[in-house]
C-alpha cells in the first residue's frame, strides 16, 4: 500500500526538508479551508496576474493525481526522501521530453511534495510557491517542473537536488565535513539567488532563507527552494511591507519578529546567519542545551569584532584547512548583514561582489 504521508515513518522521519523551530505565528492552519479548492484554473490565474517570466509559466506541468501515483509507485516508502513544513517529500520518474510517469531508472528523477492537511504552510503557500517558482528561473533557484491540484491533493514537481540540503551537510552526524572552498562557493550561490530576487522590478522577499531550504545538486551547486512564505517587496516610496510573522526561530531578522514590518534586509539578516552557520558548523539555534536555547547569533557576534578572536568560531571539523583571511572577510560581512539596523546592513548585491571577489582569488583556497 502506498505512503500517503501521514504514517508514522513519514512523521517521525529526518530529512534534508525538515523544518523547525517556526515561529509561533507562522501556523496556517486558518487559510486551509478557504483555499482547499484551489483548481488548475486558479492557479493559472495566479500565474498570469504575476508580472514574470511568461515562458517560464507557459511550461509549467499540470500532472494528475494518478500521474504523480505512477512516477512514485503510489508513494511507497521507498520512493520516501523525507519530510518538511510542507508535507512529504518522494523520488519520482519521468520522462525528460514528455514528463509522462516512466519506470524507475527510466528517464530523469524529480522530487515530488505532497501537501499534508496538517501542514504548517498550507493550501496557500503552497499556491503561493507555484506562482513564484513557475514564474521565476535562475540558476540558483531549484526549479519547479510542475504541479497537481485535485481536491485535497496538492503536490508540487521539482528538479531532483541529489545532495539534499546544506543542513544535513552541515550539521548531520556521520557526515563528511564539506572543504571551505565549497561552502564559499555555496555562499557565492546563495548571494546569487537572492540577488537575482531583490533586483527583480518589484523585489521579492524571500522570507525563509535556512540552511534547510538551500538544497545541493550533485556538484554541490547550491540552490534556494521553498518559496511558500516569499511575497512582494514594498514599491513606490513605501519602505517596507506589514506582514504576520512568519519563518524560523534564529534566522528571522529582530525588528521583523517584533514589528512585522518587512523588506529585503530581512533576507540579508538571514543570509548573514547562514553565513554563520558555514562558518562555524553549528545550527542558528543550539537545541541541545534543553531549556537554555542558545542563539547562533548571540554566541559568535562578541567574536565577530576581534580579527584574532573570531577565530573562535570557525568549525572544528575544518582542522585549520581554510584560509584565515578568507574566513576574516565572510565574518566581516556577516557581523554587517547581522546589524540590529537594518538600515545598516548592505544590500545584497554589495554583499556578493565581495563574495565573488572572495571566490576569484586564491586567498580563498590557502591555509595561511
Amino acid at each position: 500500500m502506498g505512503n500517503t504521508c501521514i504514517s508514522a515513518k513519514c512523521a517521525a522521519a529526518s530529512s534534508p526538508f525538515s523544518s523547525k523551530n517556526q515561529l509561533p505565528n507562522s501556523n496556517t492552519s486558518s487559510s486551509t479551508n478557504s483555499s482547499k479548492t484551489t483548481s488548475t484554473t486558479s492557479v493559472m490565474s495566479s500565474l498570469s496576474s504575476f508580472k514574470g517570466d511568461t515562458a517560464a509559466s507557459a511550461s509549467l506541468k499540470s500532472f494528475t493525481l494518478n500521474d504523480l501515483k505512477n512516477a512514485t509507485r503510489n508513494f511507497r516508502s521507498e520512493s520516501f526522501l523525507g519530510e518538511g513544513g510542507f508535507g512529504c517529500v518522494f523520488k519520482g520518474w519521468i520522462d525528460e521530453h514528455t514528463l509522462c510517469p516512466t519506470r524507475p531508472g527510466s528517464g530523469i528523477v524529480v522530487a515530488i511534495k505532497r501537501l499534508k492537511r496538517e501542514s504548517f504552510q498550507g493550501h496557500k503557500e503552497w499556491l503561493t510557491e507555484v506562482t513564484y517558482l513557475g514564474q521565476l528561473r535562475h540558476e540558483n533557484l531549484v526549479k519547479l517542473i510542475g504541479y497537481c491540484s485535485e481536491g485535497d491533493n496538492k503536490l508540487l514537481v521539482y528538479e531532483y537536488m541529489p545532495r539534499g540540503s546544506l543542513e544535513n551537510h552541515l550539521f548531520k552526524r556521520g557526515v563528511q565535513p564539506i572543504p571551505w572552498t565549497t561552502r564559499v562557493n555555496i555562499a557565492v550561490a546563495v548571494a546569487r539567488g537572492l540577488t537575482f530576487l531583490h533586483s527583480l522590478e518589484i523585489q521579492v522577499i524571500y522570507r525563509d532563507l535556512k540552511a534547510s531550504n538551500v538544497l545541493l545538486d550533485s556538484d554541490f551547486n547550491a540552490k534556494l527552494s521553498d518559496f511558500g512564505l516569499a511575497r512582494d517587496g514594498p514599491t513606490g516610496d513605501k519602505t517596507h511591507v506589514s506582514t504576520r510573522v512568519v519563518g524560523t526561530r534564529g534566522y528571522a531578522a529582530p525588528e521583523y519578529i517584533a514589528t512585522g514590518r518587512l523588506n529585503v534586509k530581512s533576507d540579508i539578516y538571514s543570509f548573514g546567519v547562514v553565513l554563520l552557520e558555514l562558518l562555524s558548523g553549528r545550527r542558528a539555534v543550539d537545541e541541545d542545551k534543553g531549556s537554555a536555547e542558545e542563539m547562533l547569533v548571540d554566541w559568535a557576534k562578541p567574536f565577530l569584532n576581534d580579527r584574532r578572536k573570531m577565530f573562535r568560531i570557525m568549525d572544528t571539523r575544518l582542522e585549520g584547512q581554510y584560509s584565515k583571511k578568507a574566513a576574516q572577510t565572510i565574518a566581516a560581512l556577516a557581523l554587517q548583514c547581522l546589524h540590529v539596523d537594518p538600515k545598516n546592513r548592505p544590500d545584497m548585491a554589495e554583499v556578493l561582489v565581495a563574495l565573488e571577489q572572495l571566490q576569484t582569488t586564491k586567498e580563498v583556497r590557502t591555509s595561511r
